[in-house]
């Protein structure tokens, strides 16, 4: 007879699994809870501690770290360890269906104790199940409830299942714990505040396979790390519209970034990566007329984020073009059928209450990874001085908190022209500084006179005052730092520019 042990946690569809398996001949081995629920299902069970001759112990910590167990699960079918098994008085066991303690789920929770976390990690489980999967050629090693059919299907059909099949599932298995352990090896990290561990594991779940990357002939996927902030593009929650593409994942995320960043009625538009229009208002409708108005062209095609609920009348504006994406924490019931008579629109909602510590930024390169925290950095920290014989007015100081919260979502070399409401002006990822002024000014035309600009970094020569100057800027911020910060000043003073000194650059790659 074959034996099978089964100990889940989790414990949808095990009752039917293990009456399968017992219908196809199998002693069915279990424990604790699991035992308890297949003997009241009426299915016969054998309790792991008749195979070990040993109770559990340790208020469950010890009941199958035993070599009857571990010997039946690691035994080769060749003769020698035939041989060692039957002189131990051991027998095989042919298939193991074992699910962990819940860590990720009791982690999860706000008031979790550290106590309560170290009780749901798991050892006895992961053990089988490493054990199993190495014997893959052997042993049945199923992990997920999502198996148990096709499982089942295999050994009806074929008497046993298929060695692909084993192999696939113990592949799985690994994946599986591989998981489970850097769940708890992240969550001790954090515990003993180490910053630089000599080595770091992230995993993250698939959430959706894309159409294409970033063009038509990359693969690419979209994985999710489920302990994340539900603020957030991975978990935002679609409505309506086309399944997402690469490109308005990484789009979507940019304009979520930006706007979270105010406190005022915004709206966000943004095209591959980089915000082309941003108002503030009173009102949804009012911010989003600005950032409209900010550049009617560009926003075509795009992204518009908001961080209050989408009314009728701001709907019936969104719906006169042509977006990819609306992003808000909800759509009243008439706005959301204006926008959903549009077939591909894709209508996003998330929780802008549930905005947490920012998480850590991630970006791949080749062979390796870099990891930084987020850009948080506000004038309200940072070292604020006005460095021209000028100082700024009451409405230019409300325009350079604009432009300064702007810029820093700007790919750089970055320039941002505002007035103090609403962009009119964006220069980005230019090779040089002056580059990206003439962009944003040029833009900007008529509008920049009277506007402010902020520059991500400082100017490393004269030439980007001397252009904002004849285009009729009163006031810049930039982080000042340079050598040459003198020029500038000076520069800014023969124009009666108002010059501003951050101390803190917004560099974004």
């Amino acid at each position: 007879m074959k034996r099978a042990l089964i100990s889940v946690s989790d414990k949808t569809g095990v009752v039917e699994f293990a009456k399968n398996l017992s219908g196809l001949g199998f002693e069915i081995l279990s424990t604790g809870g699991t035992k308890k629920a297949l003997e009241e299902a009426g299915v016969p069970v054998t309790g792991v501690e008749k195979v070990t001759g040993f109770p559990e112990i340790l208020e469950g910590r010890v009941k199958t770290l035993h070599p009857n167990i571990h010997g039946g699960l690691l035994a080769k079918r060749i003769p020698e360890h035939e041989k060692q098994i039957r002189e131990h008085g051991i027998k095989p066991i042919d298939l193991v269906c074992v699910n962990l303690y819940p860590f990720q789920q009791t982690i999860a929770k706000p008031d979790v104790t550290e106590e309560e976390a170290i009780e749901n990690i798991d050892i006895g489980g992961p053990s089988m199940l490493r054990a199993a999967a190495k014997n893959f050629e052997y042993v049945t090693v199923v992990v997920d409830a999502a198996d148990y059919s096709k499982v089942i299907d295999e050994i009806k059909e074929y008497g046993d299942v298929a060695k692909e099949t084993k192999k696939a599932l113990a592949a799985k298995v690994f994946r599986h714990t591989a998981a489970y352990d850097a769940y708890i090896a992240n969550y001790m990290t954090e515990r003993v505040g180490e910053e630089n561990p000599e080595r770091v594991t992230f995993t993250y779940e698939l959430k959706q396979t894309l159409r294409y990357g970033e063009n038509p002939h990359q693969k690419a996927s979209f994985y999710i790390n489920p302990l994340g902030s539900e603020f957030s593009i991975a978990h935002a929650k679609q409505l309506h519209g086309k399944e997402l593409s690469y490109n308005n994942i990484r789009d979507a995320d940019a304009a979520l970034q930006i706007v979270k960043d105010f406190k005022e009625p915004a709206a966000v538009a943004v095209k591959h990566m980089n915000p082309c229009g941003i108002g503030i208002g009173e009102t949804a409708l009012e911010a989003y007329k600005k950032a409209y108005e900010a550049d009617p062209k560009s926003i075509f095609g795009g992204i518009v984020a908001f961080n209050r609920p989408v009314d009728v009348e701001t709907a019936k504006l969104l719906h006169d073009i042509f977006l990819e994406i609306v992003i808000a924490p909800s759509f009243d019931d008439e706005a959301f059928g204006i926008l959903a008579s549009k077939k591909n629109i894709r209508l996003l909602t998330v929780p802008f209450s549930d905005v947490r510590k920012p998480e850590e930024i991630i970006t791949s390169v080749e062979g390796g990874l870099l990891i930084q925290d987020q850009d948080t950095y506000t004038l309200d920290e940072a070292q604020v001085k006005t460095v021209t014989k000028r100082v700024p007015t009451e409405q230019e100081w409300k325009a350079l908190k604009l432009a300064w919260k702007v810029v820093k979502h700007v790919k750089s070399n970055a320039i941002v022209v505002t007035d103090a409401e609403k962009t009119l002006g964006v220069g980005a990822g230019q090779m040089n500084r002056v580059g990206s002024a003439e962009i944003a000014l040029a833009q900007a035309g008529e509008k920049a006179k009277g506007s402010v600009m902020a520059s991500d970094a400082f100017f490393p020569m004269d030439d980007t005052v001397e252009a904002a100057a004849k285009a009729g800027i009163t006031a810049i911020i930039q982080p000042g730092g340079s050598i040459r910060d003198a020029d500038s000043i000076k520069k800014a003073d023969e124009y009666g520019i108002a010059m501003v000194f951050t101390g803190i650059r917004h560099f974004k790659h």
